[in-house]
Formats: C-alpha cells, sequence, structure tokens
C-alpha cells in the first residue's frame, strides 16, 4: 500500500485538542480553603503535638483559619489545587 500525502482524513473528521484536566494535590486541597471574596484561607500548623501543655488560648487559636498572605505561596497553592473552590462545598 502506498501512502497518500498530506492528512489521512476528510475535512471536518479532525477532533480538536482538548485542555488537559489538572490533577488536585489531596492534602493542599484539604488544608486551604478559598473565601467567597477570592482569598486563600490556610489552617494553623502544629496542633497536635504537646496539646496538653497549651494553654486554652493557644487551643481555641487553633481552630480559626488564617488568610495566606505571601504572593508566591498562593500562586503555588493555585497550582498545587486549580479547583480549590469545588472541594470546599458546602454540599460536600
Amino acid at each position: 500500500m502506498a501512502k497518500r500525502k498530506g492528512k489521512s482524513r476528510k475535512k471536518g473528521k479532525w477532533k480538536k485538542n482538548k485542555k488537559f484536566k489538572l490533577k488536585t494535590h489531596k492534602a493542599t486541597a484539604k488544608r486551604f480553603k478559598l473565601t467567597g471574596s477570592g482569598k486563600i484561607m490556610q489552617t494553623k500548623g502544629r496542633q497536635g503535638h504537646f496539646r496538653r501543655r497549651k494553654s486554652k488560648r493557644v487551643k481555641r487559636q487553633f481552630t480559626k483559619m488564617q488568610e495566606v498572605k505571601v504572593a508566591k505561596n498562593r500562586q503555588s497553592i493555585k497550582r498545587l489545587a486549580p479547583y480549590l473552590n469545588k472541594y470546599n462545598t458546602k454540599g460536600h
């Protein structure tokens, strides 16, 4: 069989290139939340270790989330979890 030159399929039969789906880093999706105004909020670290020696006030502060202020960190979080707003819906 001789190969034909040019396109092997007729016009209109080619599939359009689709964008790839990005995989979400699940640990990032669990640690960060997106607010309605678009801010990225994070949980605080060091919550479980030596908890008995921490004061009640400090333990209470662990439940609050804080905003991610550094722009480079926000950028890397968005790259790791591109669909972050989908993971923080209340219907989950």
